[in-house]
């Protein structure tokens, strides 16, 4: 089996993450890897002596061999660098957002069916077992229908690129849309700043859905511990996922009676990173050429609903 060639543009913080989960990948080979930071340059030598490392990423794209690029720069250079790469005819990985534009989202995507190439967004929590088990309790409707969501993620580092909303409710609308497959029909946001800055760094947001599901999301840069909790209730129970949970993410709580009464339960699920499971999957969409997740506008609709909220 020959290895997929990979590029990886940015070596920060999650650029370092994901240069790890490609190279030890069966499936793909990292052979180069690009950054101006002359410290990030060094790092990435030390981690992966075997790769080259370049400044400038368009002498990295245009190496042959390369058909897959990895962009992990901030958002403002999200739509130049991912149209370049789909220019040059290869398959592109943008960290989320894509960008805060709808009309490049929509540029992109047309550039990379016209051009027969696979745009992927890193949506991480999509290819989470926590997640993935939620979607086929929803799916099958095991404890009823779903009535109400609400989702806590607090604690992250303060951007200078995009707000709090575009940051982390960016995790919470992909996992909605991914879940739900419809758009909400009605949005609220109230969002707080430090004065300091136009960026908001915590933001409540409310949003409807035509089959009456509620959602109540807080996001917020700002909390002395970290959160990543949904709550999702369904008719004949209540389900808690913690991502911050290293092995008992799950938690269902089953209605006993009429009264407020619960068994718990805890299920077991698939642990893997969700990295990991992400380049699993990008390696299928190209080998198939086919991108079963992305299909059906996901990059769009999630687009739509963050510049609403925003």
């Amino acid at each position: 089996m020959q290895k997929i060639n990979v590029s990886l543009i940015g070596y920060g913080y999650w650029g370092s993450k994901l240069a790890r989960n490609f190279q030890n990948s069966n499936f793909f080979n990292l052979v180069s890897i690009v950054d101006k930071s002359k410290d990030n340059i060094s790092k990435a030598k030390r981690d992966f002596p075997l790769a080259i490392t370049y400044k400038n990423y368009k002498d990295a794209v245009k190496v042959n061999k390369i058909s897959l690029v990895i962009i992990s720069t901030p958002t403002r250079t999200h739509f130049e660098i991912a149209k370049f790469v789909l220019k040059n005819k290869k398959n592109a990985l943008v960290e989320k957002p894509l960008s805060l534009s709808l009309k490049n989202v929509k540029q992109l995507e047309l550039l990379a069916k016209k051009n027969k190439k696979l745009l992927f967004v890193d949506y991480p929590f999509l290819f989470s077992g926590s997640i993935n088990y939620i979607k086929k309790i929803i799916d099958t409707k095991k404890y009823g229908n779903l009535l109400e969501i609400e989702s806590y993620r607090e604690q992250a580092p303060v951007r200078k690129d995009c707000d709090v909303i575009w940051d982390l409710g960016v995790h919470d609308i992909s996992i909605l849309n991914y879940l739900l497959n419809i758009n909400p029909t009605k949005l609220k946001s109230k969002k707080i700043n430090d004065g300091k800055s136009i960026l908001s760094h915590t933001a409540y947001l409310n949003l409807k859905y035509k089959n009456k599901i509620d959602v109540f999301i807080k996001n917020s840069w700002i909390s002395p511990t970290k959160i990543r909790l949904i709550k999702f209730k369904f008719k004949n129970a209540i389900i808690y996922c913690d991502e911050n949970e290293p092995i008992y993410k799950i938690k269902i709580f089953k209605k006993k009676s009429k009264n407020n009464d619960y068994n718990l339960y805890v299920p077991d699920i698939n642990l893997s990173e969700p990295l990991s499971v992400m380049v699993d999957y990008i390696y299928k969409s190209i080998i198939q050429k086919n991108n079963k997740i992305f299909e059906n506008n996901l990059n769009l609709n999630i687009t739509k609903t963050l510049i609403k909220l925003s």
